[in-house]
């Protein structure tokens, strides 16, 4: 009997001590609970044709790229560079936004709201039912050095519309210049860019086209910090490197504060 009550001691004194480890791994990272808490409101952008069309201009879905859901849930921010330039209306083609996992998920038609082409951000709206919006932070800058993430569509749609999360660290706060293809090019707005350059976050992270449009957030609440930016600034800082340097950009959410408030 005293045997058994001595197993039966330590098997307990076992299950508080993996129940108390448990429970500061949980606190140590929330991340888990972050995403579960953001990936609903994560979509993918891209555009649907009807299926009587497809003989005739190819499949009926296109992957664009990512975008997530804010405001009243009736609003979707991406980068403006996502977008198609032009849509094939003659057969039916329509800008959609999708959301859900794998085979549940589906898509709602979209238009186009408001663009801001200085910082590559473009606001969609949604036609029909509303989905659930995520948190946007202030205007001000995070420190170098913090520990975000950010989730997104980095290979579209070919293994099914899953959503996948990359840890990002801020490296660096880094001023953007968009320089003219030639002096000929230069206009008013060019030299006025290339005068006051924004600012974009350094991520120690590596991002795809896909990730284009995925919302940077704060691990511990999901609050978006910024929208991640893998081609236009890329294009933009790295355009001398022959390969890619591993990195990642983003541009700061106060911009897409500004958007949404100027286009209620």
């Amino acid at each position: 009997m005293l045997r058994h009550s001595v197993v039966a001691k330590l098997m307990a004194s076992w299950l508080l001590v993996a129940g108390l480890l448990s429970a500061t791994w949980c606190l140590a990272n929330p991340l888990p609970a972050t995403i579960d808490k953001v990936r609903s409101s994560i979509v993918a952008i891209g555009t649907v044709r009807p299926v009587k069309a497809v003989k005739a201009k190819g499949i009926p879905i296109k992957f664009m790229g990512t975008g997530f859901v804010v405001g009243n849930g009736q609003h979707v921010i991406t980068n403006l560079h996502v977008l198609p330039d032009n849509l094939d209306t003659k057969n039916g083609e329509v800008l959609s936004v999708f959301a859900g996992r794998g085979s549940g998920a589906k898509s709602t038609p979209a238009r186009i709201k408001a663009v801001d082409a200085v910082h590559d951000l473009a606001l969609l709206e949604l036609e029909g039912r509303g989905l659930q919006p995520l948190t946007l932070a202030k205007d001000a800058y995070i420190r170098e050095g913090s520990d975000l993430a950010f989730t997104g569509f980095p290979i579209g749609m070919v293994l099914g519309l899953y959503p996948v999360t990359h840890r990002a660290t801020v490296s660096a706060i880094t001023p953007l210049v968009i320089p003219a293809h030639s002096s000929a090019s230069l206009t008013p707005e060019h030299i006025k860019r290339l005068r006051h350059p924004f600012e974009v976050y350094q991520l120690d992270a590596v991002a795809y086209p896909g990730n284009s449009g995925s919302p940077l957030y704060d691990v511990n609440n999901g609050s978006v910090l910024g929208v991640i930016n893998s081609v236009f600034v890329k294009e933009t800082k790295e355009n001398v490197l022959q390969k890619p340097s591993g990195i990642t950009y983003a541009i700061p959410i106060r911009y897409a504060n500004k958007l949404i408030s100027e286009n209620p």
